[in-house]
């Protein structure tokens, strides 16, 4: 029976995916939750089903205190036995089965599945957003945001159909109910409905702007906890432990402040309805009481009438506390959709194919960008590397070597001006079929928190256990990889690096990315300070294994430690987002100019690319 519930809706089930997800609440909500439609009509149905004959069931306790009153002893049993076997067996067969049907919607179907379809396929949107956009942003906060979200949603759905309809339906039903024994009864009950409503909405209007800045001001607490955390080594090393105390209590005590605010809302709300309650408690029994007394009234609907308020004073704050508990977790979704419902501006055209590499020559035109600032990045920079072409690229701090590479990773797209691979420009081509056939090794070599094994086939998933080792082997890896040993006993390539690697050393972590790159053979190779993390005689050894794997591939390799580029087809001097030399290092060096004046000031081959060249 559970497995039935819980398998109605297949929250990975495929969908269409939005590059621009609505931005208002509603809408936000009902693209993730249309899959629920039906559903949802029969949670709503069973909620209302319930309410009725729990209605029923008060107002026919109310019968049969009629049913037993003095005299009727005799006659009782044999004017009603049957009546009574019947609502018997109704109470212990089709009662429990309705309410099992509208649990099992609730539990088994709506709270599991909601949650995890709208985690899934925020999941998968935030993943699709650009480079840039991360770089803008706390990864924390982002996470928080993904993880805080879907129970809220989950909450919502559960909430109006456990509380706000069963509600809606019992009111009505009660209402009902009194009309019937006297229209009079049922005024109070309308003005205490109406008094009940207007705190509910006086409640609600401040609940939610309250709830969204007590979970904005949560995911700032995250944000700032994780970065100190991601960036521990710097805060040791700094030694600003006090300091980043200090900057994480400004959060938490915004975050408490917020939180105080919105409890004082959630008091006033139940103070206010237990005066309410009373009014009601008062006013229909009081009002049943006088016409009982004066024969207008029997004592059966006297007594569902108090059992019916005194269900309802039970109901109000539960009801209450399930209205503005969903009015705060659509706080908890508003702030979500801060980051859930961004656009994807990084896209690809529809009429996109994957990049058809032929040979791997690369043709840069006129070519632009500044991140939308004034200046920074690259200017109209025109630069054609033929297939198999070695290249160096050299520059000052800021020069646009990164922003370079980024661009041809279409990590952003160009403000102006176009980069060809092998005549297909690569903002008409697919993302990942691009980045498919590029590898890179970075100065930052961040590995993901899983086994030493899991981040090497990253680069080749489908690539065998032997040629995995080879190509740690080829990495200078394998020997160190087989004394690795993890907290919980996993060793060798099953071992787990931490986070970014951070069990590692630098010269480890450099040679397990260069596997990495090695096990994916792409045909066009970046390399931004591949070998700046490696000791010397390390570095000499991995350097004959770069020129191996550079052999047959199109090569782009930044370095300020010179010596490791001197020998590369040609290099490539940028200043200022422009190209200022282009040559080998022979010709570079014969023309005397900042090529040159870097290679005269190098200490150990490393670069001075902050003091400028005078000319």
């Amino acid at each position: 029976m559970f497995r039935f519930f819980e398998n109605l809706v297949d929250p990975y089930a495929d969908y269409p995916q939005e590059d621009i997800p609505p931005t208002r609440l509603w809408p936000f909500l009902w693209g993730y939750l249309k899959s629920f439609r039906y559903v949802f009509w029969a949670a709503g149905i069973m909620s209302v089903v319930v309410a009725t004959i729990e209605i029923w069931l008060i107002g026919y306790m109310g019968h049969l205190v009629d049913l037993i009153a003095p005299g009727t002893e005799q006659t009782m049993w044999r004017e009603h036995g049957w009546e009574f076997v019947l609502v018997g067996v109704f109470l212990l067969t089709l009662r429990p089965l309705v309410q099992v049907i509208d649990v099992a919607l609730l539990n088994q179907t709506i709270l599991p599945n909601v949650g995890t379809l709208v985690r899934w396929r925020a999941h998968r949107h935030v993943l699709r957003q650009s480079v840039g956009w991360f770089e803008n942003d706390f990864a924390g906060r982002i996470a928080n945001r993904i993880m805080q979200t879907p129970p809220a949603a989950g909450e919502v759905a559960f909430q109006i159909f456990d509380a706000v309809t069963f509600a809606l339906a019992y009111i009505v039903g009660a209402a009902i109910l009194l009309a019937g024994a006297d229209m009079i009864l049922m005024i109070p009950m309308l003005i205490w409905v109406a008094l009940y409503i207007g705190l509910l909405r006086w409640t609600v209007r401040r609940v939610g702007p309250a709830s969204k800045a007590s979970s904005d001001a949560r995911s700032e607490v995250t944000g700032r906890v994780v970065d100190s955390y991601t960036n521990i080594h710097s805060v040791k090393m700094f030694a600003h432990h006090d300091r980043e105390v200090e900057y994480a209590k400004d959060a938490i005590e915004n975050a408490r402040q917020t939180f105080i605010h919105e409890m004082r809302l959630f008091t006033i709300m139940d103070v206010s309805l237990v005066l309410l309650n009373g009014f009601l408690i008062v006013s229909v029994v009081g009002w049943g009481l006088y016409l009982w007394a004066n024969g207008l009234t029997s004592a059966g609907i006297v007594a569902a009438a108090a059992a019916l308020v005194l269900r309802l004073n039970a109901m109000t704050g539960w009801i209450m506390w399930a209205v503005t508990s969903l009015f705060r977790e659509l706080g908890v979704v508003s702030e979500g959709m801060e980051t859930i419902a961004k656009p994807i501006t990084l896209v690809d055209d529809p009429t996109a194919k994957d990049l058809n590499i032929t040979e791997g020559k690369i043709e840069i035109a006129n070519l632009s960008h500044h991140y939308g600032r004034p200046n920074g990045g690259i200017e109209k920079l025109n630069l054609t590397i033929p297939a198999g072409q070695k290249v160096g690229l050299v520059g000052r701090s800021g020069a646009g070597k990164s922003t370079l590479v980024k661009l041809l990773l279409r990590f952003y797209d160009a403000e102006s001006g176009s980069i060809d691979v092998d005549g297909q420009n690569i903002s008409g081509v697919r993302q990942d079929s691009l980045r498919q056939v590029i590898g890179m090794v970075q100065q930052d070599s961040s590995l993901l928190h899983r086994s030493v094994r899991a981040n090497i086939l990253y680069g080749n998933p489908e690539a065998s256990e032997e040629q995995m080792v080879a190509a740690a082997k080829q990495a200078e890896a394998h020997d160190f990889i087989l004394g690795l040993e993890d907290g919980q006993g996993r060793k060798g390539y099953d071992a787990q690096v931490g986070e970014r690697g951070v069990k590692l050393s630098g010269g480890q972590r450099q040679r397990i990315s260069l596997a990495r790159v090695i096990l994916k053979d792409a045909p066009i190779l970046l390399l931004d300070e591949a070998t700046s993390a490696l000791d010397s005689e390390v570095e000499a050894e991995i350097q004959e294994t770069l020129y191996g794997l550079m052999e047959g591939k199109t090569v782009i390799a930044i370095a300020h430690r010179l010596s490791t580029i001197a020998q590369l087809d040609r290099i490539v001097v940028l200043d200022d987002g422009q190209i200022i030399e282009d040559g080998t290092h022979s010709e570079l060096l014969a023309l005397s100019g900042q090529y040159a004046g870097f290679w005269a000031r190098q200490s150990g081959g490393f670069l001075d690319t902050n003091e400028r060249t005078k000319e």
